[in-house]
């Protein structure tokens, strides 16, 4: 993706630390979400993955609002 852009090694070094940043929110994000459901009851046949897939879509959506501020 650096080289596609034609970043310069700052610019390069600077994307790559946003870009961690924002996978490290969005696994602690996702972690909090997790975290509130096994407080709430679920429904047997949603506990464990399909739960997660669901959760997983609805923050790549909500990421998808961030697309166009960059």
């Amino acid at each position: 993706m650096v080289i596609q852009k034609e970043y310069d090694l700052l610019t390069g070094v600077v994307y790559a630390f946003s870009t961690a940043l924002g996978f490290g929110l969005a696994l602690v994000l996702f972690a909090g979400i997790r975290e509130q459901m096994s407080l709430v009851k679920i429904p047997n046949r949603m506990e464990g993955t399909p739960i997660a897939l669901i959760t997983a879509g609805l923050l790549a959506m909500a990421f998808m609002g961030f697309s166009g501020v960059v």
